[in-house]
């Protein structure tokens, strides 16, 4: 059994960028308590700070005040503890689906101790066969599967997914959305991901974090109460769908036809 971490908090997180001639508050005082294992999806409008927020957790950036502690342990850099994947994979195309996925281990010198570990997520994540691929000669959708590959071989506590499934095709996205969840159950890491799709948030997520335009806060906490996996033509599934577009005012009304004889 894979040992469960990754209690994350976010604690009276603000983030104010200026540019010289005005400032803009882009997070203010947000704070989120996630536990061991959740998948958590944070669901709001454009520019609301979602892609903020992640760059914050991962110390991509360092907020204006607040702080971000895992498991007991402020986060104040990079780290292995903490991987991310993109919308776009981002792989280097230089370098083979392979190398890519090593890159990380290579760039820490934990290669060679870990290097069957390379092997074995390009098993876990179906590229076996396309090692010596270059990124040009693949999908879109086995690219992100290199690229969940690379954010994973280093066992981080927590995932971070910014829209990662955003540029690829319904039916691509509905595969890559069940690759996740399998790789989620497999590892049991920590997993935070930022999303348009109000079905995708529903289909993979315990928690479904829906934000307030910007500066974001919480406007709801919305508890995912059925098991997986999930039909997403349920009755339940639907409700879920309405209670979200209401909070985000997409509700629209229901109303009687007017007709005149």
């Amino acid at each position: 059994m894979v040992e469960t971490k990754g209690h994350l908090e976010i604690k009276n997180v603000t983030q104010i960028f200026n540019d010289g001639e005005k400032s803009v508050t882009a997070l203010n005082d947000f704070s989120l308590d996630v536990q061991p294992g959740e998948f958590i999806s944070f669901i709001g409008p454009s520019g609301c700070g979602k892609s903020t927020l992640l760059r914050i957790v991962s110390a991509l950036d360092r907020p204006t005040s607040g702080k971000i502690i895992l498991d007991g342990k402020e986060i104040v850099k990079p780290g292995k503890d903490i991987g991310m994947a993109f919308q776009q994979s981002n792989l280097f195309p230089w370098l083979s689906i392979e190398e890519n996925i090593a890159f990380g281990l290579k760039a820490r010198g934990e290669y060679k101790e870990h290097k069957q570990e390379v092997s074995d997520f390009i098993d876990v994540v179906g590229l076996k066969g396309f090692e010596k691929s270059f990124p040009y000669q693949v999908s879109g959708g086995m690219a992100q599967r290199a690229s969940l590959a690379r954010s994973l071989v280093g066992h981080p506590k927590v995932l971070l997914l910014d829209e990662p499934l955003g540029a690829l095709d319904a039916f691509t996205r509905m595969t890559m959305q069940d690759e996740i969840l399998r790789l989620w159950e497999k590892y049991k890491m920590t997993v935070l991901m930022v999303t348009h799709d109000v079905d995708e948030a529903i289909y993979l997520s315990d928690k479904v974090v829906v934000m307030s335009p910007r500066p974001a806060k919480v406007e709801k906490i919305i508890k995912i109460q059925k098991s997986r996996p999930r039909a997403r033509s349920q009755d339940d599934f639907l409700l879920y769908r309405s209670e979200i577009l209401k909070i985000l005012h997409f509700g629209g009304e229901i109303l009687e036809p007017e007709y005149t004889l």
